[in-house]
């Protein structure tokens, strides 16, 4: 008997004993079993809502009801949820989180599951699946990947002379910004129209931001910071997933951030103190910017702007040109009345079935390779070009994993605060960071 068989009769026989009544976590339906499933992103929930009625028509003894909370607001709530012991039955789950909640015993560990389904590991995207490994435990399945480029102006670049396919040979250095600091000087325009390399330039009225930086970026930086770090020849730790030891002290980030910082002084980027509270994608397409880092999960932003605003690569640092790469998953909770009914909605959520539907939305690149061709292949005929994103996921050692480690909520808010003070100019680069790695390091004795 099949393991969604043998829920059909485990259900039929509960209906059986206990009447009309219902068995659930959230309210529920009748003679069934309501599995609540949490997400953060709203753009992902209308594809989702199709897996989630497809998987109810095929399993009509488990219904799944979805909620979403954007990003802060639902760690927030997850959080409370968990501690009260009331939390959903199965949720999205991220790289830098899991671990927390392995140490603290919240998920399940699925591989017996995987073992006794025979889950095909081989058909995710290269390294997706051991992102969730810990030793012998299992703690999800691949449901996509993403990895960053660059997103701009068109109009922009046309206004400072500078050809759209240039940009895919962007060099990046610390010391004077290579070829894309000389871009973002050049297409960051004053009040009076004089960009950032003449030397009438007014970096105390700027009109149009040549770069858009990233500061509330964890200490992951997956979308500015980490990325040119490592381009600049930085690791995280001696050892990722789960260090011993993390490397944020070390000069190549530190030299990083004073870059990047140094933007602000120079006026070709918004000081963080009066940057806006709009989303950077807002910001750019309001004319505030002309230049920002973009992760795949966002194209879809842009798909009825393509004749004004384009995509490409991340710039080629010292060591090369990389970018991070992520995934996502789905936990179920440690605390479910429901385990079995979890593991089939997340075994499906993790399938072709599941994927193939979210691929047809075109708004991120699902795990399954077949899944995430065909998600490009509809990017593509929106308009909207995939290429940068696709050859980064496929470059030998073009990209490299965020931190997974403990502590992993603390040892964002340290890193990000100590970035956030270089940002601000309350401290230096080195000193932020020194003191940051070692309240980090601190947290792994």
């Amino acid at each position: 008997m099949t393991r969604i068989r043998r829920v059909a009769a485990i259900a039929a026989a509960g209906a059986l004993i206990a009447g009309a009544s219902a068995c659930s976590t959230g309210g529920g339906a009748e003679s069934g079993v309501t599995l609540q499933y949490w997400m953060w992103d709203d753009t992902q929930v209308p594809a989702y809502q199709q897996c989630a009625d497809q998987f109810h028509e095929e399993n009509p003894e488990i219904t799944i009801e979805i909620s979403q909370a954007a990003w802060s607001q639902y760690w927030t709530n997850l959080t409370t949820q968990i501690a009260a012991g009331s939390a959903p039955d199965v949720w999205v789950d991220q790289a830098s989180y899991y671990p927390q909640f392995v140490e603290n015993n919240q998920i399940v560990d699925i591989q017996p599951f995987v073992e006794e389904d025979d889950i095909d590991l081989d058909q995710y995207v290269e390294g997706m699946a051991d992102l969730w490994k810990v030793d012998d435990a299992r703690y999800g399945l691949p449901k996509d990947w993403d990895t960053m480029g660059l997103v701009y102006n068109k109009a922009a670049l046309q206004a400072a002379g500078v050809d759209e396919a240039s940009l895919s040979e962007l060099t990046w250095n610390p010391q004077d910004g290579g070829t894309f600091g000389e871009l973002i000087a050049k297409l960051t325009v004053d009040t009076q129209g004089r960009n950032g390399l003449d030397p009438a330039f007014d970096k105390n009225n700027v009109a149009v931001y040549g770069f858009l930086p990233e500061w509330a970026d964890g200490s992951q930086g997956q979308n500015g910071w980490g990325n040119l770090a490592h381009s600049n020849g930085w690791t995280y730790a001696d050892k990722n997933p789960f260090p011993t030891e993390f490397n944020y002290d070390d000069p190549k980030l530190v030299e990083t951030i004073d870059w990047l910082a140094g933007l602000s002084g120079q006026g070709y980027a918004p000081p963080l103190d009066a940057q806006s509270t709009l989303a950077r994608s807002e910001v750019l397409t309001s004319g505030g910017g002309a230049l920002t880092t973009l992760g795949s999960f966002n194209l879809a932003v842009y798909k009825d702007m393509t004749d004004e605003y384009g995509f490409a690569p991340l710039p080629i640092g010292p060591e090369g040109r990389k970018s991070a790469i992520n995934g996502l998953s789905d936990a179920i909770y440690a605390g479910t009345k429901h385990k079995e009914e979890a593991w089939e909605w997340v075994k499906y959520l993790a399938s072709a079935d599941c994927q193939n539907i979210v691929a047809e939305s075109g708004v991120v690149f699902p795990a399954i390779k077949e899944a995430s061709e065909k998600a490009a292949q509809v990017r593509e005929e929106q308009g909207l070009n995939t290429q940068p994103f696709l050859e980064q996921q496929k470059a030998e050692d073009g990209t490299f994993i965020i931190p997974i480690s403990q502590n992993g909520t603390e040892i964002n808010q340290i890193v990000q605060d100590a970035i956030q003070s270089v940002a601000l100019g309350t401290q230096d680069a080195e000193s932020a960071l020194s003191a940051a790695n070692e309240q980090v390091n601190a947290l792994l004795e």
